[in-house]
Protein backbone atom coordinates (compact mmCIF):
# COMPACT_ATOMS: atom_id res chain seq x y z
CA UNK A 1 0.00 0.00 0.00
CA UNK A 2 1.36 3.69 -1.08
CA UNK A 3 1.49 6.44 1.26
CA UNK A 4 -0.48 9.60 0.27
CA UNK A 5 -0.86 13.16 2.20
CA UNK A 6 -2.70 15.15 -0.40
CA UNK A 7 -0.92 15.25 -3.34
CA UNK A 8 2.43 14.20 -1.71
CA UNK A 9 3.49 10.44 -2.24
CA UNK A 10 5.80 8.76 -0.08
CA UNK A 11 8.94 7.02 -1.33
CA UNK A 12 12.24 5.09 -0.45
CA UNK A 13 15.46 4.76 -1.89
CA UNK A 14 18.28 2.44 -0.72
CA UNK A 15 21.68 4.04 -0.29
CA UNK A 16 25.02 3.55 0.16
CA UNK A 17 27.35 5.57 2.47
CA UNK A 18 30.87 6.59 1.25
CA UNK A 19 31.87 6.55 4.80
CA UNK A 20 31.57 3.36 5.59
CA UNK A 21 29.89 1.83 2.93
CA UNK A 22 26.42 0.50 4.85
CA UNK A 23 23.16 0.53 3.18
CA UNK A 24 20.28 2.66 4.68
CA UNK A 25 17.17 3.22 3.36
CA UNK A 26 15.87 7.11 3.62
CA UNK A 27 12.26 7.75 2.82
CA UNK A 28 11.37 11.20 1.15
CA UNK A 29 7.81 13.02 -0.55
CA UNK A 30 7.91 13.82 -3.72
CA UNK A 31 4.62 15.26 -5.60
CA UNK A 32 5.57 13.63 -9.16
CA UNK A 33 8.11 10.76 -9.83
CA UNK A 34 11.65 11.26 -8.78
CA UNK A 35 14.06 9.81 -11.09
CA UNK A 36 14.73 7.15 -8.65
CA UNK A 37 12.68 6.08 -5.77
CA UNK A 38 9.83 3.50 -5.30
CA UNK A 39 6.33 4.66 -3.34
CA UNK A 40 5.89 3.16 -0.22
CA UNK A 41 3.91 2.68 2.98
CA UNK A 42 4.57 4.00 6.19
CA UNK A 43 7.28 3.21 8.02
CA UNK A 44 6.92 1.83 11.62
CA UNK A 45 7.47 4.26 14.46
CA UNK A 46 7.10 7.68 12.44
CA UNK A 47 4.45 10.11 11.72
CA UNK A 48 4.12 13.02 9.10
CA UNK A 49 5.18 16.50 9.76
CA UNK A 50 4.71 19.63 7.49
CA UNK A 51 6.70 22.57 6.79
CA UNK A 52 4.54 25.37 7.77
CA UNK A 53 6.15 28.00 5.49
CA UNK A 54 6.63 25.81 2.10
CA UNK A 55 4.04 22.36 3.33
CA UNK A 56 7.08 20.32 2.29
CA UNK A 57 5.83 16.94 4.09
CA UNK A 58 8.53 14.77 6.19
CA UNK A 59 8.84 11.80 8.20
CA UNK A 60 10.02 12.20 12.33
CA UNK A 61 10.18 9.72 15.22
CA UNK A 62 7.03 9.59 17.21
CA UNK A 63 8.70 9.21 20.30
CA UNK A 64 11.14 11.84 19.63
CA UNK A 65 12.74 12.64 22.92
CA UNK A 66 13.57 16.17 23.59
Amino acid sequence: MVYKDGDWTLYKREITWKSDGKKRTIYFFAKSTPKSGVPCDMPDGYIVGKNPKTGMRYLQKKDKKK
